[in-house]
């Protein structure tokens, strides 16, 4: 599967952005997808995870209750909705997909990546 991130941008801070991943294939519904970020200097790091069926959903506490992460398999499809972005929020944002069904929080749970859009949150 090949994955397409887009959306990032240059946002104020407590400002809004959506990204999405546009997935090829016709086995995207029976993935498990993430999105992970990775600011300079620092390790990619788990953001947000969701089943393969989008009836479970997982975030980092960094993120929990500002960011959403929701999936269309018709439209091969999965978004991560991003409100009151913080300055740390900063970062290259990845999505992933895994051929397990559920969800994930690991970099090593996933096999394939997308190219990473850039997220700038300034003050």
């Amino acid at each position: 599967v090949q994955l397409q991130a887009s959306g990032g941008g240059l946002v104020q801070a407590e400002g809004s952005l959506r990204l999405s991943c546009a997935a090829s294939g016709r086995t995207f519904s029976s993935y498990g997808m993430g999105w992970f970020r990775q600011a300079p200097g620092k390790e990619r790091e788990f953001v947000a995870t969701i089943a393969w069926n989008g009836g479970t959903t997982y975030y980092a506490d960094s993120v929990k209750g500002r960011f959403t992460i929701s999936r269309d398999n018709a439209k091969n499809t999965v978004s991560l909705q991003m409100n009151s972005l913080k300055r740390e929020d900063t970062a290259v944002y990845y999505c992933a997909a895994r051929t397990g069904r559920y969800i994930a929080t690991r970099t090593h749970d996933y096999e394939y990546w997308g190219q990473g859009t850039l997220v700038t949150v300034s003050s």
